[in-house]
C-alpha cells in the first residue's frame, strides 16, 4: 500500500489516528469483557480481578498498541465511544460492587477533589458519591501507573518479571474496594 493510500478511506491524519485508536480500544475492551463475563454478575471479586489481569495481559502482549493508546496525553479522540466503552468496563463493575456493599471511603476529601469529581460523576452517570469515585480513581491511577511503568520498561533496572509486583498491587487494592484477593481469577491456565 502506498503512503497516501489510507487517505482514500480517511479524510485526514486525525481521522486515521482516531480510527486506529478506536480499533485498539475495541480490541482491549472485548478482552476485558470476555475476562469479566467468565464469572457470574454477582461475583465482583473475581470479575474485577479477572478484568485487571486481562488488561495487564493485553498491555504486555500489545506494547506498541498500549503505548499508542495510553502513553500520551488524553485527547478528544480518546474520549470517543470506543474509549468511553473501555473506561466503562471498570467503572460499571465498581458501581455494581458499590451498590449492594459500599466499600470504605475517606471521611474527608480535599475541597478541590470534592469540586472536581461531580463533573466526572455527571459525565459517566455514576450513582456513587464523590468519595467512592475518588477511591475508584485512586485504584485506577495505581493500576494504570503500574502498567505504564512495565510496558514502557521503566522498571527493567530492578525487575525481570513484574507479574508478582502486579499481583502485590492487586492484593493491596482489593481491600480498598471492599473485596478479597483471589490469586486465580482470570489467570490463564
Amino acid at each position: 500500500m502506498s503512503g497516501p493510500a489510507p487517505y482514500h478511506y480517511f479524510a485526514g491524519h486525525d481521522e486515521l489516528v482516531g480510527a486506529v485508536t478506536a480499533d485498539f480500544f475495541r480490541e482491549l475492551t472485548e478482552q476485558l469483557e470476555a475476562a469479566r463475563e467468565a464469572y457470574p454478575p454477582g461475583d465482583h471479586t473475581r470479575r474485577l480481578l479477572a478484568t485487571c489481569r486481562a488488561m495487564r495481559r493485553w498491555a504486555v502482549t500489545h506494547r506498541a498498541e498500549f503505548g499508542w493508546v495510553f502513553a500520551g496525553p488524553v485527547t478528544s479522540r480518546r474520549r470517543e465511544p470506543a474509549g468511553r466503552d473501555f473506561e466503562q468496563v471498570f467503572l460499571d463493575e465498581v458501581v455494581d460492587l458499590w451498590r449492594p456493599r459500599p466499600f470504605p471511603v475517606p471521611d474527608e476529601l480535599d475541597p478541590s477533589i470534592r469540586e472536581q469529581l461531580p463533573l466526572y460523576a455527571a459525565a459517566h452517570g455514576t450513582p456513587m458519591p464523590v468519595e467512592a469515585i475518588h477511591v475508584f480513581l485512586s485504584c485506577w491511577i495505581r493500576l494504570y501507573g503500574m502498567l505504564c511503568m512495565e510496558v514502557l520498561h521503566q522498571l527493567d533496572f530492578a525487575y525481570t518479571d513484574l507479574e508478582p509486583v502486579f499481583e502485590d498491587l492487586l492484593r493491596e487494592l482489593a481491600p480498598r474496594l471492599g473485596i478479597g484477593y483471589d490469586a486465580a481469577a482470570g489467570r490463564e491456565p
